[in-house]
């Protein structure tokens, strides 16, 4: 699948970025893509499943993994179509309004994920340095509030530069760099004035992702700090365990953006599959990974998708 000229493409639609140099294996290469998202999709599922039949996980760290499984779904769902759509040669075509509403979607749930990342950190910090108090803490209203003030900051904060995006002037060759839509990707493209959005989508980066790490940090900062007090070394091994899995899951969602943003910054000159992989790594591999590192790292949720499986292959075999 080439890539066609500017000229036969028309003013409100764009082309997607599949693989360059890579068409004639598009066919091999969606297998692989297939999977993966069949992975995110299912695994999120069952990661929520098991969440909503199991009563011995109806407790804040668990709701605070479903919120997290909800946008990892999400996530996956807001690109399945343009992804697949590429490598199964249905289209690389994607009209403005859905570009501008792929962007909204990928950028808040991206804004989301850390927002619940950061709640489950501060679920650890208490759970650990202040467990009598726990449940006290983080009663059943105080966990909605937190996740509607999650999703009212991911998306009420992006409107106004997503909605700007509508009214610029396209001027330049309408190519996208990758199999889904980015705000930095439509700026990249418009002969308006985009100073607004560029300062203003910085400034929310700051406020959001990069102040959302810090904080995380700092509350696994406090938390050694407690357990380095704990005198049994079998109790501070303990509490550490249940860290472990959010440890993981902050890293694989931190890890692909950081990469993502060198190879935008310093990989000009690198080949623009690396800037394509890349993407798709930004945007598959935290909704893949999760599912697995929960599903493998917690007790909980491995005893029971284990139990699960073994009562389908008895009813199977019966």
């Amino acid at each position: 699948m080439s890539v066609r000229p500017d000229s036969k493409i028309s003013n409100s639609t764009f082309l997607l970025t599949g693989f360059p140099g890579l068409e004639r294996e598009y066919p091999w290469l969606s297998i692989p893509f297939s999977c993966i998202y069949a992975m995110v999709l299912s695994g999120n599922c069952l990661v929520l499943h098991v969440i909503r039949t199991e009563p011995s996980l109806h407790e804040p760290m668990f709701y605070f993994l479903a919120m997290l499984a909800v946008t990892d779904l999400c996530m996956g769902l807001s690109t399945v179509h343009t992804v697949l759509g590429i490598l199964w040669g249905l289209s690389q075509d994607i009209g403005l309004d859905t570009c501008i509403a792929q962007t909204f979607f990928v950028h808040g749930l991206s804004c989301m994920e850390s927002g619940v990342l950061l709640a489950m950190a501060f679920d650890r910090f208490t759970a650990i340095c202040n467990p009598l108090r726990y449940t006290s803490i983080l009663t059943n209203t105080r966990i909605i509030n937190i996740g509607v003030a999650i999703l009212g900051r991911s998306f009420l904060f992006i409107t106004a530069p997503i909605v700007r995006l509508k009214f610029f002037n396209y001027c330049r060759p309408h190519i996208l760099s990758h199999s889904f839509c980015l705000h930095q990707d439509l700026l990249r493209l418009a002969c308006s004035d985009i100073r607004f959005n560029s300062f203003y989508a910085l400034a929310l980066v700051i406020c959001t992702l990069f102040l959302d790490s810090v904080l995380i940090l700092v509350s696994y900062i406090m938390i050694l700090h407690s357990v380095l007090a704990i005198a049994s070394q079998e109790e501070r091994l303990k509490s550490l365990q249940t860290c472990v899995s959010h440890i993981c899951a902050v890293l694989v969602f931190y890890i692909p953006i950081i990469g993502l943003t060198m190879v935008h910054r310093f990989g000009k000159h690198l080949s623009p599959v690396v800037h394509v992989l890349m993407g798709n790594i930004y945007i598959l591999f935290p909704p893949l990974m999760n599912p697995i590192i929960y599903s493998v790292k917690t007790q909980q949720i491995h005893g029971r998708i284990q139990r699960w499986f073994t009562k389908t292959s008895l009813s199977t075999r019966g």
